[in-house]
This record gives structure tokens, C-alpha cells and sequence, in this order.
């Protein structure tokens, strides 16, 4: 037992070296969104328009309350602000990997044993992921924050703490917007209270700006963050990141209505299978983790701006898949084991900027991303997660 934890101390050090490393050679003159963030904090804090044209690609896209959300960094040192930032992102990272390892569900009694134990799972979930952890972490970007809110409200949901649970529903959303697709899961799972905790912490975020802007002021912010949304989506769908069902067509067939009307085809066709899936009745006693996964897996999916890196917040499907392989045919096992591989171990630095580029135009992370789903449903609907 002390050589294990001997052997976890030694490797928590590792990981505290190369993140230090890590920050100092090539995160310290980088971290844009958080440069977008305390930008936004520093706007609010002095009352003045957060959502600006000017800004360019790097438009503050957040409701209004979260930029009274990172009013601390503002008030730092710019250097020592940064740090703090990248220093709480990796302790965001760990917990998230903790976590979800903690929360991942047991194997249906009576059916198979897990085939590896939860460190091996959180190893090969960050061979998995590791390019999307390092990418947000390299823009300072706020995924990791959402993920881990979702995942601290399903504890508390099977602790019976439906408001308290409702609420850091509503606090995932006001990091990261489109946390807001827990509210429709919650009503369909007739979780009421939990819904209604929900909606009234959004209602209490969506006006907390009024106390520094006025109503009125507030009101010109909500209507400037919808614009701001709205406006700046269509330049990026083609951009080789955006991992969107959009952007997938954009990339394959050029923006215009041919794409759009695909893309809206597909994504009515994927919700329709995710309630399908959700309206078969669970034999196993907590789903929420599964559907949890599934959701923040749809997250870059369905979002127009859904950036490659959105996918470090699908955790806890990539440990649930990883931890059930057993459960799947053959060939399902191999496929799965493919979509992880092929979009964990290529990356930009090994495979070359050509051969990245043409990945990245076929779409090839958004298939697997779909092809994930498709297996999560089978474990969902096969009563064995």
C-alpha cells in the first residue's frame, strides 16, 4: 500500500513538473479566452459594453453573468492572474478525471466484470482526450469547469439534493451556455424540482447584471450576447476545428442552404435517437451518468461553433465506453477502440500540418464522436450501463 501511494505521490509530482514546464514554455504567451474573459471582467466592472464587433474572432460569447463570474482575474496582476488561471485549470483537470472515475457506475449485478480497473480506465481516457485537455488548456478555455459541474450535480441528484443539483445545472450553463440541453433531460426524466432549481438559478444569472447595467442596460447585454451568437457562426463553420454536424457539411460541401439543410436534418435525427434512447426504461439504478456522457458528447455536435476541444468535456462517455469494451460484440469492441485511437494519437506534431489539415476537412473526429454515441446507446438500451 505505501509503495502505491508512493508510486501516486511520484506520479501527481511528474504531472505537477510538466504542467509548470508545460506553462512556462508554451501556455504563458498564449491562454486567448482567458485574455477574452478578463477583458469581459474588466468591461463589467466598470460598466461598460461587453459584446463588441471589434473584438473579432475573439468576441466574449458568454451570458453576461459570467463575466461578472471572472471579475477575481480581472483584479489580479496580469502574469500572476494568468497563472492562477492556468494553476486552477489543472486542479479543474484532475478533479474532472477523479470525479468521473469515482461516479462511474458498477457493472448490472450478474453480468461481466469490468475487464480494467478505474486507474487503468483514467490512463487510457487521457491517451484518449489528452489533445483536447492540452488544447483547453492552452487557450484558458472553461470546458472542464462545465463538465465538472455537470458531474458534481448527478452526485448530488443521487444524494437526493434535487435544488442543490438543479442549481449547478444552472451553473454549467452560465460557464458554458449550451449546458443549458440538461434543462429539456431533466424535464423528461420528470425530475421537477430539480427543473425548477434549474430554471430559477438562469433567472437569477440572466438578471444579476441589471444590478451594475440597470434593467434596461441588462436587457441591451442579453440582446447583445444573442447577436454576438447569432452573427459570428457562420464564418467559423468551415474552420478546420469546428467539429459540428454543420461544419462537418460546410467542410464536405461548401456553406450554403445544401449544407445547412443536411445538417439540420442530421442533427433532428440524432435527437430523435438520443429520446428514443432515453424513453427505454433503465433496469440499472443511476443512467444519469451515461446520459450525462452522451449529452456533453452532443455538446460540440449540435453547437454551430463546436470546437474540437468542446470533446474534453465527454470524460465520462470516453470512461464509461473504455470501461465496458467487454460488454460489446467484436467487432463493435475494435470499432470503438478505433474511434478512440484514431482521434486521440493524431495529432498535429506527429502526423504533420498536410496530412492533420486533410484529417480534419474529412471530419473524421465528428464521425467517431458519433459513432461514441451510437455505442453508448447500445450499453444504454442493452441495460448494461
Amino acid at each position: 500500500m505505501r509503495v502505491l501511494k508512493n508510486r501516486r505521490l511520484w506520479l501527481a509530482a511528474l504531472l505537477l513538473v510538466a504542467a509548470v514546464v508545460s506553462f512556462q514554455v508554451r501556455v504563458t504567451r498564449k491562454m486567448p479566452d482567458f485574455e477574452v474573459y478578463r477583458t469581459a471582467a474588466s468591461r463589467a466592472l466598470a460598466g461598460e459594453e461587453l459584446y463588441r464587433t471589434e473584438d473579432g474572432h475573439w468576441q466574449f460569447k458568454y451570458l453576461p453573468a459570467f463575466a461578472f463570474v471572472a471579475i477575481p482575474v480581472a483584479l489580479l496582476p496580469q502574469p500572476v492572474a494568468r497563472a492562477a488561471w492556468f494553476g486552477i485549470s489543472i486542479g479543474l483537470l484532475i478533479a474532472l478525471l477523479a470525479v468521473s472515475a469515482r461516479q462511474l457506475p458498477d457493472p448490472p449485478a450478474g453480468g461481466l466484470p469490468l475487464a480494467l480497473g478505474r486507474g487503468a480506465v483514467v490512463a487510457l481516457t487521457v491517451v484518449a482526450l489528452g489533445k483536447f485537455y492540452a488544447h483547453e488548456l492552452g487557450l484558458g478555455q472553461t470546458n472542464l469547469l462545465m463538465a465538472l459541474l455537470v458531474l458534481l450535480a448527478l452526485a448530488r441528484w443521487r444524494e437526493g439534493h434535487d435544488g442543490l443539483a438543479g442549481v449547478l445545472f444552472a451553473a454549467a450553463t452560465v460557464v458554458k451556455p449550451y449546458a443549458v440541453v440538461f434543462l429539456p433531460y431533466l424535464v423528461f426524466r420528470r425530475r421537477w424540482r430539480m427543473a425548477g432549481a434549474f430554471a430559477g438559478a438562469i433567472a437569477a444569472a440572466l438578471l444579476l447584471p441589471a444590478l451594475r447595467y440597470g434593467f434596461g442596460g441588462n436587457a441591451s447585454l442579453l440582446a447583445g450576447w444573442w447577436t454576438t451568437v447569432t452573427t459570428s457562426t457562420a464564418p467559423n463553420l468551415a474552420a478546420s476545428d469546428n467539429i459540428s454536424i454543420a461544419g462537418m457539411y460546410a467542410k464536405w460541401l461548401g456553406v450554403g442552404p445544401l449544407a445547412s439543410g443536411l445538417a439540420l436534418a442530421t442533427a433532428s435525427l440524432l435527437l430523435a435517437a438520443v429520446a428514443a434512447m432515453l424513453m427505454v426504461r433503465p433496469r440499472v439504478e443511476h443512467p444519469e451518468y451515461l446520459d450525462a456522457g452522451v449529452l456533453l458528447t452532443l455538446i460540440p455536435l449540435l453547437s454551430p461553433q463546436g470546437w474540437d476541444y468542446v470533446l474534453a468535456g465527454s470524460t465520462p462517455a470516453v470512461m464509461l465506453l473504455v470501461s465496458r469494451l467487454r460488454f460489446f460484440s467484436a467487432p463493435a469492441r475494435w470499432l470503438a477502440v478505433a474511434c478512440l485511437a484514431v482521434v486521440g494519437l493524431t495529432i498535429f506534431d506527429l502526423v504533420g500540418r498536410e496530412a492533420y489539415r486533410l484529417f480534419m476537412t474529412a471530419s473524421v473526429v465528428t464521425l467517431c464522436a458519433l459513432i461514441e454515441i451510437a455505442l453508448l446507446a447500445r450499453l444504454r438500451t442493452t441495460h448494461t450501463a
